[in-house]
């Protein structure tokens, strides 16, 4: 095999949630660019429809949250396309209302906004992608975790439990696909990546998070989606139910 023919998805149609802007749209524009029809799934028609044109490929608008909202994007790809090969579950928050707060300061509200995108939409999506990867025998989901829910960081409970619970998800999720075909079902844990997301932080909070990078800068999207990539593709054979470090040497285990 020729270096220019690893990690192609021709063929493959892959669905990128919160594919408008950041790492969302660095990885669409990764997998379209190997080959893949990809579906810009976007809460802002705007940035849909913006990232879908310049790579060819599906706006796809709606609520993550919303049962309804998924389960139409998804027949819309379908529908367009062909049913999904790769899910990558990119949509997330960090706080509401940019709430860096300490937890005996949170409220209700802040643990629900929060766990209700990055773990119950996440699961929703997850459902609706698996019975069409169970009956084809393949598939790949991919889901952005973050170091925040190995470690912890403080002033971001709701952050760090709820991507603590999609690394927990995926090896649950990988483990229930075993013996189901080439399904392979993997996550991936930035550190801080220089996007949209941190303008829901406080500066204090991003210097914090900054100083424990060995490396001493934030990470790019471009360096997200390449490893995504990778596990996005049919190469990533034989490795499911893990969770990848990208964090500029923060994380050593």
């Amino acid at each position: 095999m020729t270096p220019d023919k690893f990690f192609r998805m021709d063929g493959k149609v892959a669905v990128v949630t919160g594919g408008g802007q950041g790492i969302g749209e660095a990885i669409c524009r990764r997998l379209a660019g190997a080959g893949a029809k990809v579906g810009v799934f976007d809460m802002q028609r705007e940035h849909a429809d913006r990232v879908a044109k310049e790579i060819g490929g599906i706006p796809l608008v709606g609520d993550i949250t919303k049962e309804d909202d998924v389960a139409r994007v998804f027949a819309e790809v379908a529908s367009q396309a062909a049913p999904v090969d790769v899910l990558v579950n990119n949509a997330g928050v960090a706080s509401r209302k940019n709430r860096d707060l300490p937890i005996w300061e949170l409220v209700r509200e802040d643990w629900e906004f929060v766990l209700n995108i990055n773990v119950v939409g996440l699961a929703l999506c997850c459902k609706a992608v698996l019975p069409g990867m169970i009956a084809k025998k393949y598939g790949r989901i991919v889901n952005i975790a973050s170091i925040a829910g190995k470690e912890g960081n403080p002033k971001m409970g709701p952050y760090s439990a709820s991507k603590a619970a999609v690394i927990c998800l995926t090896k649950s999720l990988s483990k229930e696909l075993v013996g189901k075909g080439d399904i392979c079902v993997n996550s991936v844990s930035p550190a801080v990546i220089q996007t949209p997301i941190l303008d829901q932080l406080s500066q204090e909070q991003i210097n914090m998070m900054l100083s424990k990078i060995p490396l001493g800068r934030t990470g790019k999207p471009d360096e997200v989606a390449a490893l995504v990539h990778f596990l996005s593709s049919s190469e990533c054979s034989f490795t499911t139910g893990q969770c990848y470090d990208i964090s500029g040497g923060r994380a050593t285990y």
